[in-house]
């Protein structure tokens, strides 16, 4: 139940702005074993974490190489998996390690998302003639999406909520979800991207009030902001939305799943991750993880270096 939100604005006309703002939880079992972030032994020109599930060794959810090519992936809420399908995280290591296009990427996977479980795929270049961020989801449409950037201007304060019944409450999260859109704002979590679930909702808005004033402060605070909204625990029941694609889920899990920080029995957010690129091409990534199963021991660690011209 993985949940990402960023803000990309290719051209910033300021030298506080940033060409990127991103900020993700990866939640998985905390048995499951992987490795932090860090560059490649083999090749440093990649970083990222790595799953060392047993078959499924090397992939990953989410990295970034110096040549300006990042890519993230969630995995699509479903009943029932197939344990034969291909893995999942390989889909970001490819792209991170191939010399094509963002979006070319995405057309040619979209043609084989069948031989994989439900995922959301985030493949972006950034680089000296124009950042582009694509998107393709194996359960919506065929073909992926060039998303719309947020050209040079800051994002605006949103009301939301108030005294409105169930039915304006959810016109008014997708009129939200709209607005933001028209800034480079997006949400991802497990269903498609924007979908007006209650929790992306809620951690949107928390993310675009702090990337409203990102401007204004230290890098170093903005990284801490973020990681604040990244691990509130706040439940957003009921959900209609969540509630009909995992019907099929028992109540109490579901209910763990409606934060954006999930909390449950042997299972939840692991690792937090920011992804800073600024307007002279400076990358700052920051993770956030937990060790040893554990919920009360984090390791924080951040990298920096300068893409690639």
């Amino acid at each position: 139940m993985c949940i990402i939100f960023f803000k990309f604005d290719p051209r910033p006309v300021s030298k506080n702005a940033y060409r990127l703002i991103l900020a993700a939880n990866r939640d998985e079992f905390y048995h499951r074993p992987s490795k932090p972030a860090d560059y490649w032994g083999s090749n440093n020109d990649i970083l990222s974490g790595l799953d060392m599930e047993s078959g499924k060794e090397g992939g990953t959810w989410l990295g970034i190489n110096k040549r300006g090519k990042f890519a993230a992936l969630t995995n699509y809420l479903q009943p029932k998996i197939d344990l034969h399908a291909k893995g999942r995280g390989s889909l970001v290591t490819s792209f991170l390690t191939s010399e094509i296009d963002s979006f070319s990427y995405l057309k040619k996977i979209s043609a084989e998302g069948h031989l994989y479980n439900g995922f959301n795929l985030l493949a972006a270049d950034f680089n000296t003639k124009e950042d582009v961020m694509c998107y393709y989801g194996s359960k919506g449409e065929q073909e992926p999406l060039i998303l719309n950037p947020g050209w040079s201007c800051r994002v605006p304060l949103i009301p939301m909520g108030g005294s409105q019944n169930h039915a304006q409450k959810a016109q008014s999260r997708k009129r939200f979800s709209s607005i933001l859109q028209s800034f480079g704002v997006y949400g991802l979590s497990c269903s498609l991207l924007d979908t007006p679930w209650r929790k992306l909702q809620h951690g949107k808005k928390l993310f675009a009030d702090i990337i409203r004033k990102s401007q204004d402060i230290a890098r170093e605070d903005l990284v801490q902001e973020l990681i604040k909204v990244m691990n509130n625990e706040e439940q957003q029941l009921p959900d209609p939305a969540i509630e009909e694609q995992g019907k099929d889920f028992v109540r109490p899990i579901l209910s763990g799943y409606s934060a954006v920080c999930v909390r449950c029995s042997g299972y939840g957010t692991r690792t937090n991750t920011i992804v800073l690129i600024d307007g002279e091409g400076q990358v700052t990534f920051t993770e956030r993880t937990m060790l040893n199963s554990d919920v009360t021991q984090w390791k924080t660690s951040v990298y920096q270096f300068e893409l690639q011209r």
